[in-house]
Order: C-alpha cells, then sequence, then structure tokens
C-alpha cells in the first residue's frame, strides 16, 4: 500500500501555475528552491535554464509540483499522483494483478496506469531511499 506523497500538474510555466494555486489553497506557498540545481536540471533537459524546471508548493496537505513538459504528448496525463511505496517491485506486481500496467521503469520511481490508461508513479519511500 502507497501513501500520496505528491500531485504532479505538467505544465508550460511552472513559476506562474504554482504561485497561481499556492494562492487559491489556503495554507499553500511556494517552497524555496535552489537557483544552481533548478539551472542544472533545466539545462539537461534542453530548457532555459533561467526558468524553473519544477516548482512545489507545500501546505497542510500533500506536496504540489508543477513541472515544465517540453511539448505535450495525447498520451500523457497533466495532473497524476506520486505514489510513496516501501516495496516498489512488490507494489508493482500487486497493481499489475489488479489491471495496472508499467509504462517505463527508472532508478527510484515508476511510471504506471491505472486500468483505463490514467498514468500515475510510484516512487521509493524516503524512509527506504534513506536506508
Amino acid at each position: 500500500m502507497g501513501a500520496i506523497h505528491e500531485i504532479v500538474f505538467d505544465c508550460e510555466e511552472p513559476t506562474t501555475l504554482a504561485a497561481f494555486w499556492a494562492n487559491l489553497l489556503e495554507g499553500y506557498s511556494v517552497r524555496q528552491s535552489d537557483a544552481a540545481t533548478n539551472a542544472a536540471l533545466s539545462l539537461a533537459l534542453g530548457l532555459d535554464p533561467e526558468a524553473p524546471t519544477t516548482v512545489m508548493i507545500d501546505g497542510p496537505g500533500p506536496s504540489i509540483c508543477f513541472q515544465n513538459v517540453d511539448g505535450q504528448r495525447p498520451d500523457n496525463n497533466r495532473v497524476h499522483f506520486d505514489v510513496d511505496v516501501s516495496d516498489r517491485a512488490s507494489e508493482v506486481e500487486r497493481l499489475k494483478a489488479v489491471g495496472a500496467s508499467v509504462d517505463r521503469v527508472l532508478p527510484t520511481y515508476t511510471v504506471m496506469r491505472d486500468p483505463e490508461g490514467n498514468q500515475f508513479c510510484l516512487i521509493d519511500r524516503r524512509e527506504a531511499m534513506a536506508a
């Protein structure tokens, strides 16, 4: 079983969208970020290093991530959950048995689809990653 780690919005302007949602949701504010880390990530993705690739807001519920995407794909949700799990491999198998499918596996997360094709990510629970 997992817990919502964060809700992720794919967008063109992460800074603008994060500010909008932080203003809309009670108790949420934009997370301060490291400019050097953001610039390096943007360059690695071939994006403008002056514009943050990812902007986070935090509040009383799950964190919300606004991430720049290079163009929209019709097979990609614009909003999806990242779900913390303690044993990713076992959880992948359990979810496949109830109708989910795997899109791709990366070192710290697995992109999956629910039975109707909606994307979500299983990510290694922070405690498990620190061990």
